[in-house]
C-alpha cells in the first residue's frame, strides 16, 4: 500500500536533526521530496524512496490539492 505524501504534512524522522529537532514539513512532492525542518529551517531535499525509509510517523496531514482547488 502506498500512502500519499502531500505538501504540508508534518512528519517526524527516524533521526534527530543536528539542531535537536526530528519534525519536518514537506513543501514540494513529486519523483523527489524537499522538506524543512521545524526547528532550524533547513532545507533537504531527498528522492522518494530515502524520504520513506527515513520518515518515522506523520503528525499532521496537509490538505489535499482536491480540497485546494474547490475554495
Amino acid at each position: 500500500m502506498v500512502e500519499e505524501i502531500l505538501v504540508g504534512d508534518v512528519i517526524t524522522t527516524r533521526k534527530t536533526h543536528p539542531c535537536g529537532s526530528a519534525e519536518w514539513t514537506v513543501i514540494r512532492t513529486g519523483a523527489d521530496i524537499k522538506i524543512r525542518c521545524k526547528g532550524c529551517g533547513r532545507i533537504v531535499m531527498l528522492d522518494r524512496e530515502s524520504f520513506l525509509r527515513r520518515r518515522k510517523a506523520v503528525i499532521s496531514r496537509g490538505e489535499s490539492p482536491a480540497q485546494e482547488s474547490c475554495q
